[in-house]
């Protein structure tokens, strides 16, 4: 049995309407869910695939952290999709430097944020101390990467440049055109 815990007003979104979203990470990942709407601890207990099984606790945290149900349970769909958590305090002196950085990852109207999601593929949440991902290993490097560039002060044009670099490295079509 593993335990996550769960901010308070996500528990809610974990649990879904009428349940709904609970039943459904307990089908597909296989796993019983015992959720303390009290406290937000999380007991997991794994009843059927020991893989899927080992899956729910990130489902659960990627929830906790601000996921949707749905990009959370994409963990599921294929073996390569991960979620990684960034967590901003690591990188910041103070609560100020803190609200600085997360400021200049969401970026204006959020648009820093959207095109880290747009150009690397992947699924980006900022919430609290942390930023989540959620996607195929390069799309989480190259956001990853581009965090970490933010972070050390890099301007926000480099920054997208890099990030268009790696869009079109990762898009490439390797289609072989026949030659005249």
């Amino acid at each position: 049995m593993q335990h996550v815990k769960v901010p308070q007003d996500r528990i809610g979104v974990l649990i879904g309407e009428g349940g709904e979203t609970m039943r459904e990470i307990e089908r597909r990942a296989e796993v019983r869910l015992d959720i303390d709407s009290e406290t937000g601890a999380v007991a997991i207990d794994e009843v059927g695939d020991p893989v899927a099984g080992m899956l729910a606790p990130d489902i659960v945290r990627a929830v906790g952290r601000g996921f949707t149900p749905e990009a959370a349970l994409s963990l599921l769909d294929d073996d390569m999709r991960t979620f990684e958590l960034i967590d901003l305090q690591q990188h910041t002196r103070n609560k100020n430097d803190l609200q600085r950085q997360k400021g200049r990852l969401i970026g204006e109207n959020g648009r820093t944020r959207e095109l880290m999601e747009e150009l690397s593929g992947a699924e980006v949440v900022i919430r609290g101390t942390t930023l989540g991902i959620i996607g195929q290993p390069e799309e989480v490097e190259a956001v990853r990467r581009a965090t970490g560039m933010l972070l050390d002060g890099a301007p926000h044009g480099a920054v997208y440049s890099f990030l268009e670099r790696k869009h079109n490295e990762l898009t490439r079509d390797f289609d072989v055109q026949p030659s005249d």
